[in-house]
């Protein structure tokens, strides 16, 4: 090794140790630039949606809610305007494969949410090039119930907190709402020891938004997409295997089969595209049986990447509040 090159790398574990470089990897396959560029080679008239704080609405970045060891997991709370009154509270959980994104691209959202009366929080969870499935799932419980026990500091309704996710993040709210604690479920608690009593809380939630999340991990669509070696699905690089090394732990992470008496309202928001239905229609059926409220709104000549753009954004934030004041806002 070179003195130079040896003396840049002995800054870079300085850098690391110190804070000031993340040490877990990053992929940034998936940004709103990426999707951007994407989405306007068929759509040139969509327009991304660019964070604009709304008068009144306050945020907290950079809160810590769990830590393993030196690792550090964060949120960002977006309040309403109104101080010492309860209100419902959202989780916004953001797509990627599993593998890439991050929080602050479902910020416009979490300022429309604030301003309509919501506490927002954008989550931040380990992505599989970081950690393996369940971590994410994991991660996003902890957080759950670190919003239940700090519910004074921030005025949240402990009674009325909803999961959103987008693509991956969709699947991710759909799996921890829909099995709600169910017992039959995996438990996703944290296995490592965290010296603080707010882990104890509840992490069940009473609404679900599933934004082109796929529910059914097992459907051909998902799982059938490993045939080449060298370009391993999403999926395979967030569970470790393939559905053909280990069909169980695809069956597992399909929220599709914990539908219960628990499970919570849902509303699904769709895309044109058919593979991101997975399991939806069938789940639906599953909910009427149990008398459980679901809506549907798949919007026509859209790219996956819809949410993040105008003008679907306007569309997608719409049937949102309608489906949080229904539930959560007295009649």
């Amino acid at each position: 090794m070179s003195p130079c090159r040896k003396y840049l790398t002995v800054v870079f574990i300085i850098l690391i140790c110190s804070g000031l470089i993340p040490a877990q990897p990053r992929d940034t396959s998936f940004t709103i630039y990426s999707a951007a560029l994407k989405v306007n080679k068929e759509f040139p008239n969509a327009k991304l949606v660019i964070p604009k704080l709304p008068k009144g609405v306050h945020q907290k970045r950079d809160i810590v809610y769990i830590s393993y060891g030196s690792r550090k997991m964060h949120l960002d709370i977006y309040s309403p305007p109104q101080k010492n009154k309860l209100c419902p509270a959202v989780i916004l959980i953001h797509g990627g494969g599993w593998r890439s994104g991050n929080r602050q691209m479902e910020i416009p959202m979490a300022q429309f949410l604030a301003s309509h009366g919501y506490i927002a929080a954008t989550v931040e969870y380990r992505l599989s090039i970081e950690a393996l499935y369940p971590a994410a799932l994991i991660d996003l419980k902890a957080a759950i119930k670190w919003l239940r026990a700090n519910s004074s500091e921030y005025h949240i309704d402990t009674n009325k907190i909803a999961l959103y996710g987008c693509s991956s993040g969709g699947q991710l709210a759909a799996l921890l709402g829909t099995s709600n604690e169910n017992l039959a479920a995996p438990n996703y608690n944290s296995p490592f020891p965290v010296a603080s009593a707010e882990f104890n809380h509840s992490a069940r939630v009473q609404a679900i938004i599933d934004i082109d999340g796929v529910l059914d991990m097992t459907d051909p669509n998902e799982s059938g997409k490993d045939n080449n070696s060298s370009k391993p699905s999403s999926g395979k690089n967030w569970f470790g295997y393939s559905y053909h090394n280990n069909p169980g732990l695809w069956k597992e992470a399909s929220a599709l089969n914990y539908v219960n008496e628990k499970s919570a309202p849902i509303c699904f928001i769709n895309s044109s595209l058919p593979r991101f239905h997975a399991g939806r229609d069938e789940m639906i059926t599953r909910l009427n049986k149990l008398g459980i409220y679901s809506e549907v709104h798949t919007i026509p000549n859209t790219p996956h990447e819809f949410w993040l753009f105008h003008p679907w954004f306007d569309i997608v934030s719409g049937y949102i509040i309608k489906f949080l004041d229904r539930l959560f806002l007295p009649q």
